[in-house]
């Protein structure tokens, strides 16, 4: 993404491109900067829409063919816009016309910018054009808007909730900020420390109309994981790595993780305690609604997507069996697009966005995926060892209340050897509806009893899970690290 669009498209007009494809979502702001960008070039700005014509004369509606009949007829300077242009460009008639007038728009210093949520532009225009992206207001541009609105005092109170109003509608559109903000103020009483809160709770409904993007919070942190104590400390160090400090060492932005392993061992529950750890807010990203395309492509919508995490940044972004996603991308030429979109995102981002991408079938992921430089690692997220299963069933005694003391989990842990850890916390669950169901309290005896009536997936899968750890074996990082840990597959 462009950091700064009105440079990059004063810039653009200002070399002599004669058709820009400007690809936002917020159609009144990104006519206010190409406002700015005419008037800097000295250029007409003349805006043209299929319902409207011409600066809503009338002149050359009805068909983006008419549109360019009669701006064709202008030879002065000038920036024409078409507005939902996108849907036109399928007329080979239309296309036609503008390649025609190309040429004589270079000669009158005049430039025609395409304006849509999302432009794929006919193969004979894809060379002539420019691309700029319009993103989501950050933090100084939110602020003017927000200064407009509300008035802050002087007080040290005013100006720290005004910043925290701010950071709390990163991620909205500026149409979307300044709506947000004024119901936040009026359920808050004015601008104040209670503004914020109102606002994260606005933004959670207005980010609805993203649909491949939604928020997570109340995560467990990272000590409520059972294990992995080679993944814990990786990202323990990494914890600072996001401020200024860290830029000035040197140390590049961490980009994010690739969590692969066997089902139910705390990949999930691992990528949402990052976003805790760290205090970042934790979005996922559901693949599923990016290729639902109900209301736009599904380019656009994985743009769209990236685009509010950028903006929402430092963040974490959470992809759930991504495998599932991107399975069929080198079979699906648009779910192909989709992912080199994806892709070169990933690996062109400078947002603090951490991405953290969790997958069960290793044969389903794409190679490109498993790239070095996607990701900063690739962990191998195995079922836990002894003294795993021993931690994960004390934090889940703790959660319902009991003491592990009073039990004895050397000897539970070595009854759950093939469990995982979401069988165990299912063990757990149906021992206290056994110690219920009597009307008396959990016992050890309970406990054991739901061990040996569960029936570990490994029995179910053992093969797929051999295969799995095989292949991890010279090809990722155990996300544990432990002396003691027991190959169980080659006993």
């Amino acid at each position: 993404m462009n950091p700064n669009p009105t440079q990059e498209l004063t810039l653009l007009v200002q070399s002599g491109w004669r058709l820009v494809a400007l690809e936002s979502f917020e159609e009144d702001r990104a006519l206010r900067v190409l406002e700015r960008v005419a008037a800097s070039c000295e250029r007409r700005l003349l805006v043209w829409s299929v319902a409207a014509g011409i600066d809503s004369s009338g002149r050359g509606a009805e068909s983006l063919e008419q549109g360019l009949r009669a701006m064709a007829e202008i030879e002065e300077p000038a920036l024409f816009v078409l507005l939902d242009a996108r849907r036109e460009l399928d007329d080979t008639r239309s296309v036609r016309r503008l390649r025609d007038w190309l040429p004589l728009c270079g000669k009158r210093r005049q430039t025609v910018v395409l304006l849509g949520p999302t432009l794929e532009l006919p193969l004979e225009l894809v060379r002539e054009a420019g691309r700029v992206d319009l993103p989501l207001p950050r933090v100084d541009e939110l602020e003017k808007l927000f200064r407009r609105v509300v008035t802050p005092g002087e007080e040290d109170s005013q100006a720290a909730a005004l910043e925290a109003a701010v950071r709390a509608a990163l991620g909205l559109t500026a149409a979307e900020a300044v709506r947000v903000l004024r119901k936040a103020c009026s359920l808050a009483g004015g601008l104040n420390e209670k503004t914020a809160g109102h606002i994260i709770g606005e933004k959670k409904q207005a980010l609805r109309r993203t649909p491949a993007l939604s928020f997570h919070d109340d995560a467990d942190g990272l000590e409520q994981v059972g294990g992995l104590g080679e993944l814990k400390h990786w990202l323990r160090d990494r914890r600072r790595a996001f401020g200024e400090r860290a830029r000035r060492f040197g140390l590049p932005l961490p980009r994010g993780l690739l969590l692969l392993g066997v089902q139910g061992c705390g990949k999930s529950l691992s990528a949402k305690a990052v976003a805790r750890e760290w205090q970042f807010p934790l979005l996922r990203l559901d693949l599923a609604a990016v290729f639902s395309g109900r209301d736009s492509s599904p380019e656009a919508a994985i743009r769209e997507a990236t685009a509010v995490a950028e903006s929402i940044s430092p963040a974490v972004l959470w992809i759930d069996e991504i495998e599932k996603g991107f399975a069929s991308s080198g079979n699906d030429a648009h779910a192909s697009r989709v992912f080199g979109c994806f892709l070169s995102w990933l690996g062109e981002k400078r947002s603090p966005v951490f991405v953290v991408a969790t997958a069960n079938e290793v044969t389903h992921l794409p190679p490109e995926l498993l790239r070095r430089g996607r990701f900063d690692e690739l962990f191998f997220v195995d079922l836990p060892t002894h003294a795993e299963r021993l931690e994960i069933l004390a934090i889940h005694l703790r959660k319902q209340g009991r003491d592990p003391v009073q039990f004895e989990l050397d000897q539970l842990a070595t009854d759950a050897e093939r469990l995982s850890g979401a069988e165990l916390e299912q063990v757990v669950g149906a021992a206290l509806y056994s110690a219920f169901a009597e009307d008396r309290e959990l016992t050890e005896a309970d406990i054991t009893k739901a061990i040996h009536d569960s029936v570990p997936l490994y029995d179910t899968y053992e093969d797929r899970i051999k295969e799995l750890r095989d292949w991890a074996r010279t090809r990722a990082r155990p996300a544990s690290l432990d002396s003691r840990m027991v190959d169980l597959f080659e006993r």
